[in-house]
């Protein structure tokens, strides 16, 4: 069975990053209790992100604040724009191509 997180060969990418030995180790014994790879499991991560997953934006926020990767202003800020973005798709049922117009939009007005 072909796994369908597996990019085009003529278009893919390698995203690469250094890790311990041991977390690896430990990345790969949960992966294979979840019945999956660890290129499946990174493929789903970066899709959840890309697709702005509120799961993974609560981990990622908890992160930041715990290993001070972004100050306090700055994650109320990109809070912000991510509630009024989903606000103005609620309202007005917008699809994937006007959803990123205006978010970029928002981002550009909270930036003056």
């Amino acid at each position: 069975m072909s796994d369908p997180t597996v990019p085009d060969v003529k278009s893919r990418k390698k995203i690469m990053f250094y890790e311990s030995e041991d977390r690896q180790v430990r990345l790969r014994v949960r992966c294979e209790f979840d019945g999956i790879t660890q290129s499946q499991f990174f493929r789903l991560m970066i899709t959840g992100y890309i697709n702005n997953d509120d799961l993974i934006f609560t981990f990622l926020d908890k992160c930041k604040e715990t290993y001070g990767f972004q100050g306090q202003q700055k994650r109320n800020k990109i809070k912000t724009i991510k509630n009024k973005t989903k606000d103005v798709v609620k309202k007005f049922s917008l699809d994937e191509e006007e959803i990123e117009n205006i978010f970029d939009i928002i981002e550009t007005e909270t930036n003056l």
